[in-house]
């Protein structure tokens, strides 16, 4: 980041407005364009600008291209609070920049609440296919409950959600954590968590497309990962417990909220799961092969479906073959 490009990419009325709604919220170049009145190309060109000056990232999913306040480099991190702080100076002192952070302000709600409506909309379709899911196992809040306490004997750190889905997992740690990234494969479910997320500090809260199993994440980059409810859709979970310990640095923790073995066989065509829960001996296994010291784990019984909450610590010295190359643990036996 060289301050002489900041200022240059600055140096225009749309990147100005840019600039302080990025300061809001992450925006996919369409939204831009929406809120700015302007051609999709056009804003293309003021963001490709605002991104070689370092002031802005790009971030792919799917067709869309979002756009973020950059944050990755830590040493440029004061330079893009100061300039948020500039821009909130120049929209108090100045009437017609005002005037036009204010009207991008309404538009952006209006795109606030389009991917809301979104949201409820997906909910409604599929309500039913998780209401009855839901009636099997332990309440959602006490679960919550559960595994806040089972991982606040420490500091969160940087958080991964692997299979964020509605991004809960990610909203209920974010207070906690200094920031958490929400991952998830399925682009409609992202659009679900953003909605959901949309009101955190975008510094917080950053939403990534990825596969568990190939995790397009940097290693030793988070302290906490949490797979709530995502394993049993893994035929082979060895892989993407793997790439947790790769992103993991040593010491880190993971937590893995799953089900029990069990024998409800209609949840492998009704709901997609490729594994009918872990025994706890699959579970530690799995993690040990993985490069994780286990803890005992906690059971939420009482429902026909139980609840499993796993805890496992990243070995500083786990072999980063066993992160990256991994081999079929021979846990991998029907969980039946």
């Amino acid at each position: 980041m060289v301050i002489e490009d900041i200022f240059k990419a600055l140096g225009d009325p749309t990147r100005l407005r840019i600039a302080r709604l990025l300061g809001t919220m992450e925006l996919a170049v369409g939204e831009l364009a929406q809120v700015l009145g302007q051609s999709q190309p056009r804003v293309s060109r003021h963001v490709g600008i605002m991104c070689d000056a370092g002031l802005a990232e790009r971030r792919r999913e799917g067709s869309w291209v979002f756009l973020r306040q950059a944050d990755a480099d830590e040493a440029a991190t004061p330079t893009i609070e100061a300039t948020q702080r500039l821009l909130a100076i120049a929209e108090a002192a100045e009437p017609a920049f005002a005037a036009l952070c204010e009207a991008d302000r309404r538009k952006l709600a209006a795109i606030r609440n389009a991917r809301e409506a979104a949201a409820e909309h997906y909910f409604a379709r599929h309500a039913s296919e998780w209401d009855d899911l839901r009636a099997l196992h332990s309440p959602d809040a006490e679960v919550e409950r559960r595994l806040a306490e089972a991982l606040g004997d420490a500091p969160l750190g940087a958080v991964l959600d692997i299979g964020t889905g509605t991004g809960r997992m990610a909203e209920l740690f974010a207070g906690a954590a200094e920031r958490v990234v929400a991952l998830d494969k399925n682009l409609e479910m992202l659009r679900v968590a953003r909605a959901k997320l949309q009101h955190l500090p975008t510094a917080r809260i950053e939403l990534v497309q990825g596969d568990f199993a190939e995790l397009p994440l940097p290693d030793a980059s988070f302290d906490t990962v949490l797979l709530h409810q995502v394993l049993h859709f893994a035929p082979d979970p060895a892989p993407a417990l793997a790439e947790a310990a790769r992103v993991l640095r040593g010491g880190g923790r993971i937590a893995i909220v799953d089900f029990a073995a069990h024998d409800h066989e209609e949840l492998r065509t009704r709901h997609q799961h490729a594994r009918l829960g872990f025994t706890d001996r699959q579970m530690t296994d799995l993690l040990r092969v993985a490069g994780f010291a286990v803890t005992t784990p906690l059971a939420l019984e009482g429902s026909e479906l139980v609840v499993k909450i796993w805890i496992g610590k990243r070995r500083a010295a786990a072999a980063s073959s066993s992160a990256q190359t991994p081999a079929k643990s021979p846990a991998l036996e029907t969980a039946r």
